[in-house]
């Protein structure tokens, strides 16, 4: 192995990367920021979707809810299909899903419409986030992973940090249609430039689809994840269905899953093949990355709550209090990629872990007269703490893993990802919900419940950090796998 694949400081001794791969991956990147940036930007609209269209909170955070759990049930698929289709094919097919599930949000005459149409996107979206990281992997030399992957954090963290405050100031100007007719032309013109600049740079095989392991992926996650949005639906007396069962067909779901794919996996015919998990550092990272997200979408939804019902701010301001953190995240994600580059994880996801802990335990005593400089401080030491731990942890996760198991890594995380986003948010949505209705069965205003509400949700959140402070430590720079192709 050379040098300059295994010597951290040795950047500059890599040769560049050919053009026609500097545009497949600034394509990807474009695409792949404006995909998810959906993945938030209902979070403000939520309460002004309340009034216009009749539904609870339990059932407005669908619309985020529905667009991660489809993402996750769809990523496990994303392995076979990177594997099996041109890259160019894949993308044009990803983009067109995403822009015809925005016309279709964009055209919608009612919440039933409106969750269809963001299935419809996530399905598109699905498939953005493994491509960009397989091909990243692909392409990218060891020695510069880490710069490429803090442009990737910028995607899949500023992205949806700036989410609430464009739909903010869409909503206060033009109503909630034009969050998707904003996005609309934008992610034609990512659908019409892919066509033309995206090449294929990797081979594609004959792999064959594993008809079973599709439901009980489905299953699976999706079960899981309506369980813990069940609870707050049956806390509001919106659910009939017994909040044990989506947790008994999930678990089951799951287990047998995995079972599948360890005997399909003997023959390299698994969907999604978990060897991936053989390695330790793999583990670590993800464990961390999931924490990590599930603190951040749970604190994306329920911060923008707190701000309009308790505080009584217009959909603007509220978007408002995310952008500084936004911002912070997509001057750094660079800057923490070269110095993962150079340094390893350890030194920038130790204080990064603290951070991301200080920013949850800053909203726990959040109240009806906190300040809106309060919040944007602590969403901005949040957001700088994430900033300093998802480069690293992505980094160090796929690097750990053999070449040929790249784009199984990137579905597994992508999946993971999505389920801890989706379980954050409806986490923080169930216990404001239950702790808000036990207030008011004992007698409190509903104002002064919900408060008490959020209070619980982001201490739950706090305490949840903690576990990945203690985590990250464990890290270590992941070498290029025995096998890994020299650059």
């Amino acid at each position: 192995m050379s040098t300059a694949t295994t010597d951290p400081t040795a950047t500059t001794d890599t040769p560049p990367l050919p053009r026609e791969h500097l545009l497949v991956i600034g394509t990807l990147l474009v695409a792949s920021f404006v995909v998810i940036l959906n993945e938030t930007v209902m979070s403000v609209a939520v309460p002004v979707l309340q009034d216009d269209l009749g539904v609870p909170p339990s059932t407005g955070q669908w619309l985020t809810t529905a667009f991660m759990l489809t993402m996750a049930v769809v990523i496990p698929l994303t392995g076979y299909l990177i594997q099996r289709m041109a890259t160019r094919t894949l993308y044009v097919a990803a983009m067109s899903l995403f822009t015809a599930g925005t016309v279709l949000a964009f055209a919608s005459q009612g919440f039933a419409m409106l969750l269809v149409a963001r299935v419809v996107q996530a399905s598109g979206t699905a498939v953005m986030l493994p491509l960009l990281m397989t091909t990243v992997m692909t392409i990218v030399p060891v020695a510069r992973r880490g710069a490429m992957m803090g442009n990737i954090t910028v995607v899949i963290a500023v992205a949806p940090a700036l989410g609430p405050t464009l739909s903010g100031f869409v909503l206060d100007h033009f109503g909630w249609r034009w969050i998707f007719g904003v996005v609309a032309p934008i992610a034609l013109a990512a659908l019409v430039v892919g066509a033309r600049y995206v090449v294929s740079v990797a081979a594609t095989g004959d792999q064959r689809i594993d008809a079973v392991s599709v439901p009980l992926s489905a299953l699976g996650l999706g079960g899981l994840v309506y369980g813990l949005v069940g609870i707050g639906e049956h806390a509001q007396g919106s659910s009939g269905t017994p909040t044990w069962l989506p947790f008994v067909v999930g678990g089951v779901a799951l287990a047998a899953f995995v079972a599948r794919q360890l005997q399909l996996q003997r023959d390299d015919r698994a969907l999604l093949d978990l060897r991936v998990f053989t390695s330790g550092q793999f583990r670590i990272a993800t464990g961390a990355m999931l924490i990590a997200m599930a603190a951040m979408f749970g604190s994306f939804l329920l911060l923008p709550l707190f701000a309009q019902q308790t505080l009584g701010l217009s959909a603007l301001e509220t978007g408002l209090i995310t952008l500084p953190g936004g911002v912070v995240m997509g001057v750094t994600g660079p800057f923490v990629g070269r110095l993962y580059d150079r340094l390893g994880p350890r030194v920038l996801v130790v204080p990064g872990s603290l951070l991301v802990s200080a920013g949850l335990w800053l909203l726990v005593d959040v109240d009806a007269d906190t300040s809106v400089a309060w919040l944007v401080g602590a969403n901005l030491v949040l957001m700088l703490g994430l900033s300093a731990t998802f480069t690293p942890l992505m980094t160090t996760a796929l690097g750990s893993v053999e070449p040929r198991l790249y784009s199984y890594a990137s579905a597994v995380v992508g999946s993971l990802q999505q389920v801890a986003g989706a379980a954050g948010a409806a986490l923080f949505i169930t216990i404001m919900t239950v702790v808000s209705a036990s207030g008011v069965d004992a007698g409190l205003g509903e104002g002064q419940a919900f408060v008490g509400g959020v209070q619980q949700a982001f201490l739950v959140g706090a305490l949840l950090s903690l576990v990945l402070v203690v985590l990250v430590p464990f890290l270590r720079k992941a070498d290029a796998p025995e096998g890994a192709p020299a650059h």
